[in-house]
């Protein structure tokens, strides 16, 4: 058991080493990857007005291409910076830096990148730019602007080989960074429970707040390309701008505070390299086309919006290569899961169901909303892909590649937290062990197993005792957080109606414990029976054997089905009060303290979840 705990780990940190393009296996049949340009540092020799177009950039007109090695005190023209999968361009008439990504029909204006000094007044002007590095594995242009009060701002703009992320380091003055990256959606991945997606048709408020959280994801265009920005700092929280009325509404940027660490922006780009779809209410358990097509295979996230206005979130299955079944990747360094090709599944909480996302072999996208009166959904579904599978071609990235190319692997593993990530089973489950002594005991088998009977009693009682530990940590973290949040109303009477909204939630934990007191027993109670067990009927012999094994199994059961329910009950509502504290972060800023230890404490609640809980559906 050990020995398997620690070759999991290892392949989930080794997993994590390995860059997106190195050293993994791309899918039999796919085509190689083409080989990408070499960095590269261009002078264009004549200042542009506007921002360049995707002609120019591949033109190159006039530009002349610093040797490699050479370094720039200055630049006659606008200085640009490319390595075949991003281009950046600096304009000696521009205020903010642009990012270009490569597709199939050339280069194309992702994001444009302005730099704030610490008081929130913008850059203006460029006062200079440098090439500082012009080595094999990166190119690096040191910039300075200046805002209309003149004080510098100034950082380091730096590009590796391969990779699809710009890294900017803070200089002198510079306080947060502007990411002007219009669309619909932001959504901010979750790896602990169900992502936050920004929908701007809703937001009212010209500018809010979203939890810092090292990630957010600017969905572009009609789903062309994810901006997806990567920072260290998660001391501040991440002001988001939007514009425009009705189905005009746009994110129009986000403002990400330094706080002296570095920030990164990627793209991820391609055709329908994300999705999205409106459901309404009659498409509820109904199979709706998705009208998309999986640009390559991964573990392609789904987040249906629920009638409550929350995010629900699934990773869509994967066809198996034969046969009609469906691979559910694994989750971080867990096994991957199998389907029969009806995709029945079954939870403590939804019971049996249709899983409600998948593609099949052409990689095309199928929905069937829940038909389920614990969830329900209706309103935009959102898909990206979250992370990569064996299959995954060598030259596409997904959120976690460019989150480990970018923070590198201690911190991925922090943020990840993969030991946090495993679930937990310890004994055997209830209806396990009420099979197991049914078929000893309809054989009549109960002396000769003797041994075999007294492990089921013991593993059935380790089960009930580990699935109540994780009740009892639910009801201790809502008693601790309803105490944090009555402290805060006394402190913050202002926030009193938000608040006590919060606290709802946290209060649903105690009412659905009362529901099944009675049913769920203690795990004492679960002892005292397996001592009666063994004085009335480990060894007894007489023709009711099996009925007493019966009513014995029946009990167990009942106490261990409500345990599952309950301890994933309780999981249901932690991870609403960690969602719900996030969006109410955006209608109000002066939440953020509060949304940001709620968010703290829930991940430390959610750890190490027991198998009966579906903490991944």
């Amino acid at each position: 058991m050990l020995r398997a705990t620690i070759h999991q780990a290892v392949a989930a940190i080794l997993f994590l080493l390995v860059p997106a393009g190195a050293g993994l296996c791309a899918a039999e049949g796919e085509p190689e990857t083409k080989p990408k340009a070499a960095l590269a540092a261009w002078d264009t020799g004549k200042p542009s007005d506007k921002s360049l177009t995707p002609t120019g950039l591949a033109e190159k007109n006039g530009w002349t291409q610093v040797p490699a090695t050479e370094t720039l005190e200055s630049f006659k023209g606008d200085a640009v910076l490319s390595n075949g999968r991003v281009t950046v361009v600096v304009r000696k008439h521009g205020a903010a830096a642009e990012v270009y990504s490569e597709g199939g029909d050339g280069a194309a204006e992702r994001c444009q990148l302005l730099l704030l000094a610490a008081n929130g007044d913008p850059a203006v002007r460029l006062d200079h730019v440098k090439l500082t590095e012009n080595a094999k594995g990166a190119v690096t242009l040191d910039v300075s602007y200046q805002t209309a009060k003149k004080a510098e701002v100034a950082a380091k703009f730096r590009i590796k080989k391969g990779e699809i992320a710009l890294e900017t380091t803070p200089g002198a003055g510079a306080g947060r960074l502007r990411v002007e990256s219009p669309g619909r959606f932001v959504a901010l991945p979750d790896f602990f429970a169900d992502d936050i997606v920004m929908d701007a048709r809703k937001i009212a408020p010209p500018v809010i707040e979203v939890p810092s959280e090292n990630f957010l994801l600017h969905l572009r265009g009609t789903g062309e390309a994810i901006t997806m920005c990567v920072f260290e700092n998660r001391q501040q929280d991440v002001k988001v701008t939007l514009s425009g009325e009705g189905d005009e509404r746009t994110v129009t940027c986000s403002e990400i505070g330094f706080e002296g660490k570095k920030i990164w922006v990627a793209v991820l780009e391609g055709p329908h390299v994300w999705h999205t779809r409106e459901l309404k209410a009659d498409d509820t358990g109904k199979i709706t086309p998705l009208d998309w097509q999986m640009p390559f295979a991964a573990q392609w996230r789904v987040d249906f919006t629920r009638t409550n206005g929350l995010n629900d979130s699934w990773e869509m299955l994967l066809q198996k290569e034969i046969g009609d079944g469906y691979v559910k990747p694994s989750w971080l360094g867990g096994g991957d899961q199998f389907l029969d090709a009806n995709r029945k599944r079954w939870n403590t909480v939804l019971g049996d169901f249709s899983y409600p996302c998948w593609s099949d072999r052409e990689r095309k996208g199928y929905l069937q909303p829940l038909k389920n009166k614990a969830l329900q959904f209706t309103g935009p579904v959102i898909v990206y892909p979250i992370n990569r599978v064996k299959e995954t071609p060598l030259d596409a990235y997904t959120v976690v590649d460019v989150m480990r190319s970018t923070l590198g692997v201690g911190p991925c593993e922090h943020i990840l937290d993969l030991e946090g990530q495993k679930a937990e089973y310890k004994g055997q489950a209830t209806c396990a062990c009420r099979d197991g002594l049914g078929a000893i005991y309809g054989k009549k088998q109960q002396k000769e197993k003797h041994d075999e009977v007294e492990k089921i009693l013991a593993d059935g009682l380790i089960f009930v005792k580990h699935i109540r530990g994780r009740i009892t940590r639910y009801v201790e973290f809502g008693h601790k957080m309803h105490d944090y949040l009555e402290a805060q109303k006394k402190a913050h009477p202002e926030l009193s109606d938000s608040l006590a909204e919060l606290d709802k939630i946290v209060l649903e934990i105690d009412a659905r414990v009362a529901a099944r007191k009675a049913k769920i027993q203690t795990p004492e109670h679960v002892a005292q029976m397996n001592e009666d067990f063994r004085k009335n009927v480990l060894d007894y012999e007489g023709e009711d054997a099996l009925e007493r094994c019966k009513k014995y199994g029946a009990a167990l059961v009942e106490i261990g089905d409500n345990q599952d329910e309950l301890s994933a009950e309780c999981r249901w509502v932690v991870k609403t009060l960690r969602q719900r504290a996030g969006l109410m972060l955006a209608s109000d800023p002066k939440l953020a303290e509060v949304a940001g230890e709620i968010r703290a404490k829930t991940q430390e609640a959610l750890r190490n979840p027991a198998n009966h809980e579906g903490a991944r559906h």
